[in-house]
């Protein structure tokens, strides 16, 4: 089966035309399975701890982000009907719980708070038939919070940053890993005594590549996508499909790998 993995997307902050090549190749490739790895929705500047500094960034609002992240949901799904779909919150989303744990002194009013301003709420996710997995809570027995597993693979929003932080996701969960976070393509393999290779990824980020606050530095991020092609037994082929000044790699991928052009159009035997 196919499994796509998406990366950051920061609600309003989505590069459109980065995303319209992602949803394009969604449907070609007509997947089972699609993991979210956090960060879809911005949930900056009103509820986070970074000021800004742009009177550009006051346009933004919560309302318009959870509106940008709900109509990428609405064409992830209509362009990948019936896949099951999983959502990893990232720190973003967080923003807002610890923002509710900042205002309040009672738990009882941040959760009835979170309750209906939340982005598990705003998003509709129950309605869609899309379960979120929080940062605070474990799952599938696994001893890291906001980490799901699915066939011999981990998924996880992330919380390394840094030049090295794939490979440092690697050390400490040991095992094979999908991250998001750095908004860095990269992928580092391993191997293990015990486990033989182990790799982990970074499929980029479908976000804007310069965003206001980093200033007039040049950002080292990329666009792109994750794609595994999964056996029966949890295999897999983990890719990373770039995405390069709005237009996907992966149909020049497929044409090259198409029979005529490894045989010099001739026909495999």
């Amino acid at each position: 089966m196919i499994r796509v993995i998406v990366p950051d997307s920061h609600g309003s902050y989505i590069d459109i035309a980065a995303r319209d090549a992602f949803l394009k190749d969604l449907k070609l490739l007509a997947p089972r399975e699609i993991v979210m790895l956090g960060d879809h929705v911005d949930v900056s500047g009103i509820f986070s701890n970074h000021p800004r500094n742009y009177v550009e960034e006051l346009a933004y609002s919560y309302e318009e982000d959870c509106q940008a992240a709900a109509t990428f949901l609405d064409k992830i799904q209509d362009n990948a009907p019936g896949a099951s779909v999983y959502y990893i919150e990232g720190n973003h989303e967080q923003h807002l719980e610890r923002w509710a744990a900042r205002v309040h002194t009672s738990k009882r009013d941040a959760e009835a708070y979170l309750k209906i301003n939340g982005p598990e709420t705003r998003l509709e996710l129950k309605r869609r038939g899309i379960r979120y997995y929080r940062m605070s809570e474990q799952y599938m027995g696994l001893a890291v919070p906001g980490t799901i597993r699915l066939g011999k693979c981990y998924f996880l929003h992330g919380y390394r940053a840094g030049k090295h932080a794939t490979a440092a996701h690697l050390d400490d969960l040991g095992g094979n890993l999908v991250h998001g976070h750095t908004h860095r393509s990269a992928s580092v393999i391993r191997r293990t005594a015990s486990a033989g290779e182990i790799g982990a990824h970074c499929p980029g980020t479908l976000a804007r590549l310069q965003p206001l606050y980093l200033h007039t530095s040049v950002s080292s991020w990329s666009h792109g996508y994750g794609v595994q092609m999964v056996e029966r037994d949890g295999r897999f082929l983990h890719i990373n499909v770039p995405i390069v000044r709005g237009r996907s790699l992966l149909r020049p991928l497929l044409d090259s790998l198409r029979p005529q052009r490894l045989f010099g159009g001739r026909k495999a035997a």
